[in-house]
């Protein structure tokens, strides 16, 4: 064989070899982000179908286009939304549970478990919504317009005016026998203001499409339409003095909802926390007992002695100088991103990088929110020009350098940041969403960071366990408060005096987990989360079946789900159909 043949052989067989490693990556990459065809199948056309189904059926939605939208409460929307859903889940009875891969097992899982709870809350809302149609028998009188609307039939705008003509006239009876109800249960309150809502969004819907275009439209509607909204909102107006929104149980000014603590099991539960209210309470003392015992330990080393409040006291008082507080903030995340990368305990993507952004938290935003947030960008609080002197000096002392060195990380990177860059680029057909990953996730670096001597003197550890403390706390007070044990009060009091916070930042801390949109889980979310992930790096990392990379980027391109169900992914557990939480996961570090 000449010597250009047998280079032209030698050449085809590298370049087959390099194609064949090509795709021998290419296929383990797709297997990764696929791990089967039939439920990512599913729940992608489940997610589509659903809000195509949103958008056709919800007035405000229709012609709008977004990967999550709001479905209407009207009972055309609820029903064909159930049927959706129940078409969903003998889809999923048709398949082979046993024959599929342990990741698609647990997509199994998850789906079923949240089809099955949105059709028991569709059952609730429906109980609920014949307990109060009374009080709406004019609804159809407008809904029926939405459907023609729909298929642009060409409305009879004489008859459309008389009916909804006596919508108004409806109304004004119906008024006065509400004036007359001396008692309308909360929940029904709340359904017949969002079914009033739905009822002036489908009118709207219909007006806006037909007044200006159609003559005899125009000429009948604009009048009645304009008297007809008014009605609603005072209808509307009149249900809202029907809640009874309570009285604050104390001094704090604060009114929320305990739930009880038979609706906090079902919801541990559906999160898969195999954990009562009460062994959580004692799992969280047990922990903030190691963290006042370390908080001494820095006391001491900075010369306060057992007087921990005096040291972080002058920890406060490192506060920067109104406006330097950005810089300090890009300074803190150099320093947490050089130390993820040095240690190498996961790809940072050089994107992910370039594109964190930074903005400033409104005054009032603060009142309820005293630390800065994060996510796409980090929402810095500090002062403005418009807070009094107590305020500025609060929120100076609360965000000073060694409070805020704990948890530049948990918002940007490797925390919310590198959470929702990911989110969007793996494994994009999961839903799952759940505070106990997404908060669970960015706490746990801040458990990570501290085994790893990230801290570096007393006063960066004692900035590190205020908010560790602060962490435990928020199981503490959280739990008691919706198990009716403490009142809004003991729980301010508590985080003042027990973890140092300060008054006002304690108040809004309070008032943001009891009178905000929060669920009663979500403050005990991120260390109950964060000992999960930690308890799995334990088993996968210290025992050296992993490293640390290869541990965090299987899990940050998974996507979220409850993060029981990463483990069962990641150590391949036994799992069945009806799988329910079963592990015992928390561990409080020893003194």
């Amino acid at each position: 064989m000449g010597n250009k043949k047998k280079l032209w052989v030698a050449s085809f067989f590298l370049i087959m070899g390099s194609i064949s490693m090509s795709l021998t990556a290419q296929t383990q990459e797709i297997s990764l982000y696929v791990p089967c065809e039939e439920m990512p199948d599913l729940i992608t056309k489940y997610s589509a179908d659903y809000n195509v189904l949103v958008r056709y059926y919800s007035p405000s939605s229709i012609g709008r286009w977004g990967r999550k939208l709001n479905a209407g409460v009207s009972p055309e929307c609820r029903e064909r939304l159930t049927k959706l859903r129940e078409d969903y889940l003998a889809k999923l009875r048709k398949l082979d549970f046993n024959s599929l891969p342990q990741e698609c097992k647990v997509d199994y899982i998850l789906f079923k478990r949240d089809l099955e709870k949105e059709n028991m809350e569709a059952k609730e809302q429906e109980v609920v919504y014949q307990k109060i149609k009374k009080w709406f028998p004019f609804s159809d009188n407008i809904y029926s317009y939405l459907k023609g609307r729909r298929r642009g039939y060409q409305p009879d705008a004489t008859k459309m005016a008389k009916e909804w003509n006596s919508v108004v006239n409806s109304i004004e009876i119906l008024k006065g026998e509400l004036e007359e109800t001396t008692y309308i249960n909360k929940v029904e309150v709340e359904e017949a203001l969002r079914l009033i809502e739905d009822l002036k969004k489908s009118s709207e819907n219909v007006y806006s499409f037909y007044n200006g275009y159609d003559p005899l439209f125009t000429w009948w509607m604009p009048t009645v339409y304009e008297s007809m909204t008014n009605s609603l909102d005072d209808y509307a107006d009149l249900f809202k003095k029907k809640i009874d929104k309570g009285k604050p149980v104390d001094e704090s000014g604060i009114v929320g909802n305990p739930v009880g603590r038979e609706e906090l099991l079902k919801q541990l539960e559906y999160e898969m926390i195999d954990y009562t209210p009460e062994e959580l309470i004692k799992l969280a003392n047990e922990e903030f007992a190691w963290c006042e015992a370390e908080l001494l330990k820095a006391s001491k080393e900075m010369g306060f002695g057992k007087d921990w409040k005096a040291a972080q006291e002058k920890v406060k008082n490192t506060y920067v100088e109104p406006g330097k507080q950005p810089e300090m903030i890009l300074r803190l995340y150099n320093e947490s991103v050089d130390f993820l990368k040095n240690n190498d305990l996961i790809t940072v993507p050089a994107l992910a990088e370039e594109v964190w952004g930074m903005i400033m938290m409104s005054p009032e935003r603060q009142l309820v929110n005293p630390f800065f947030t994060g996510g796409s960008a980090i929402s810095i609080s500090y002062p403005t020009d418009s807070m009094t002197y107590e305020q500025r000096m609060m929120s100076m002392r609360g965000n000073n350098p060694h409070f805020s060195k704990a948890t530049v990380h948990h918002e940007l990177i490797a925390g919310h940041n590198l959470q929702a860059f990911m989110n969007n680029r793996y494994r994009t057909y999961r839903n799952f969403g759940t505070p106990f990953w997404t908060e669970g996730w960015a706490l746990y670096w801040e458990l990570l960071l501290w085994d790893m001597d990230f801290p570096k003197g007393p006063e960066d550890r004692i900035g590190m366990l205020f908010w560790h403390m602060h962490r435990c706390a928020r199981i503490i007070f959280s739990l008691n408060y919706h198990i009716g044990k403490w009142t809004p009060q003991e729980c301010i009091d508590f985080l003042v005096d027990r973890v140092g916070h300060e008054r006002a930042n304690a108040e809004g801390e309070v008032r943001r987990s009891f009178e905000g949109n929060y669920p009663p889980l979500y403050q005990l979310a991120y260390l109950t989360g964060g000992r999960q992930f930690y308890a799995l790096h334990k088993e996968l990392v210290e025992s050296g079946k992993l490293t640390n990379r290869e541990f965090h980027d299987r899990i940050i391109t998974m996507n979220a789900m409850p993060v029981e169900m990463i483990k069962a992914i990641m150590t391949d557990g036994k799992i069945n159909i009806n799988y329910k939480a079963q592990w015992k996961f928390y561990d409080p570090p020893k003194q």
